[in-house]
């Protein structure tokens, strides 16, 4: 007779059991199952499409807003300031809060975060063509122009935040999530592109240098309704895409149940999140640096139009060099994809800083060749420096979740708190930098400015962006940058992960 077997004393190795091999059934289901979750052709240029409104009518108000409100709205430069800050804070503002009220929703027949689309929609299409509607009145248009850029910025965040959301609640394949984000960014940089184009090939007819030409007095010209028109033609156009892209969103994609729930522990709050994110050094150093970078991007774009129209003889070129710097920051956004996987995110970090000699050149040699390398280099600048923080984010979430073990919810407290962040020194480096151009003397809407105006000028568009991309850089060099973690860290991190957050 066979012995019994001894006993399992402490520390010696205890037999695993066997996981059953998976029956036919099983191995049928899954097999289905995989189909079910993949995610067709149609879907995933739909929902590419749902987000094309608000990234054309984000590259039509980095270039153009700032050029409308001071010559053809010809309010003074420091209503201006409080326009561009007022509605940078609110779109920053609304982030969180659009987190709380959308994680906090009950699902309906279409969904839990489409009906927020949905439900936007026309509101933020009405506010975005009042942003470029000439009031009659002149007195309060400083007032008309900071509710409606207020309410552009915080229900355009109101769209964002369920749009970008919705690609959990695609298909629970990460595969076909990953297609599906690619799509998203391809036709977001084409609407990108074609929104700035369409806007700028509009109202070019709205700042034709001969209005100034029979002009003696150096005082502001009186606004041609042309120029009105073609403004309110642009906005209509742009305002009628979100409708439009909306109602495919909506034919062209089904959102599924969240299956999710949590792993372990429960969420945290935002506020406790957040200082517990920011405590983290590599996030801290990570968003102080791109707080310096992303600003100068807005500054560098924001001035682009106004500096080759009172600063320059580049006037006739404006929209041309939109469309140049447009065109090379899409063209260039695989190639810095490739160059970030092969040498490394610290390595590509160096190419931000091809912008830096050029908008100098440009302050102190205002050509029309330079001025289109300048374009060029700029584009190529912004492409890395939008893309850089994206990829960087993931790798600093990892870092923290194997240093800590904390409930779900924390990767949205990453990425929301960067966003605010951002949008929030956005807000501060175009407000102080506008309120420079009232105490310089600029005159809303004068056909020549005073010589103090072209200086400043020429510091915003050279000498700002460039010590604030020196600065930003050298805070991302200090010290060691987060590795990418292995595969089998990532797959362990990946059971843990959620994608939603509490503000309770």
């Amino acid at each position: 007779m066979a012995a019994p077997p001894a006993p399992a004393t402490e520390g010696s190795p205890q037999p695993e059991p066997h996981a059953p091999e998976p029956g036919p059934g099983s191995v049928r289901r899954e097999r289905e199952d995989s189909r079910a979750s993949r995610l067709s052709f149609c879907t995933k240029v739909c929902y590419g499409i749902g987000g094309v409104p608000n990234q054309i009518a984000s590259s039509a108000t980095a270039f153009y807003l700032q050029l409308f409100l001071l010559d053809i709205a010809q309010i003074p430069a420091a209503q201006v300031s409080l326009v561009l800050f007022g509605g940078k804070v609110s779109g920053a503002a609304a982030d969180p809060v659009a987190g709380f009220f959308i994680n906090r929703s009950q699902r309906t027949g279409s969904g839990r975060l489409m009906p927020w689309v949905l439900g936007c929609t026309p509101f933020i299409a009405l506010a975005y063509f009042f942003l470029w509607f000439l009031p009659p009145f002149t007195s309060l248009r400083g007032l008309w122009y900071t509710t409606f850029y207020c309410l552009f910025q915080g229900l355009a965040t109101f769209f964002q935040v369920p749009y970008t959301a919705l690609t959990m609640l695609l298909t629970p394949c990460p595969r076909e999530r990953d297609s599906a984000t690619a799509y998203r960014m391809t036709v977001e940089m084409a609407g990108t592109l074609v929104g700035a184009t369409v806007h700028g090939l509009i109202v070019s007819g709205a700042h034709k240098h001969h209005r100034c030409e029979a002009t003696v007095t150096p005082g502001p010209v009186t606004i041609s309704p042309n120029a009105a028109r073609l403004y309110y033609i642009a906005a209509a156009v742009v305002a009628v895409t979100y409708p439009v892209c909306s109602s495919l969103l909506c034919l062209g994609v089904k959102e599924r149940p969240d299956p999710s729930t949590p792993a372990s522990g429960p969420g945290l709050s935002f506020l406790a999140g957040l200082g517990l994110t920011t405590r983290h050094p590599p996030y801290l150093k990570m968003v102080i640096s791109f707080l310096f970078i992303s600003a100068a991007v807005q500054v560098e774009q924001s001035y682009l139009v106004l500096f080759c129209t009172h600063a320059s003889q580049l006037h006739d070129h404006v929209q041309g060099l939109v469309l140049t710097v447009l065109v090379s920051a899409v063209l260039s956004t695989p190639l810095w994809e490739w160059v970030l996987q092969r040498f490394g995110k610290k390595t590509s970090a160096f190419g931000i800083s091809a912008m830096v000699p050029f908008a100098i050149l440009l302050a102190a040699v205002p050509k029309a060749p330079v001025a289109y390398v300048v374009a060029f280099v700029s584009g190529v600048s912004t492409a890395v420096s939008l893309l850089l923080p994206w990829s960087m984010l993931p790798d600093v979430v990892d870092d923290f979740q194997l240093q800590h073990h904390h409930g779900p919810g924390l990767e949205t407290i990453f990425y929301s708190s960067y966003v605010f962040f951002t949008k929030l020194s956005g807000a501060c480096a175009l407000g102080i930098s506008t309120l420079s151009l009232e105490f310089s003397g600029y005159k809303a809407g004068a056909c020549k400015q005073a010589e103090e105006v072209v200086v400043t000028l020429k510091v915003l568009i050279g000498a700002v962006p460039t010590c604030m991309i020196l600065a930003g850089l050298c805070i991302l060099m200090v010290g060691s940058t987060p590795k990418t973690p292995s595969q089998d860290a990532s797959s362990r991190l990946s059971l843990r992960r959620r994608t939603s957050y509490s503000l309770a």
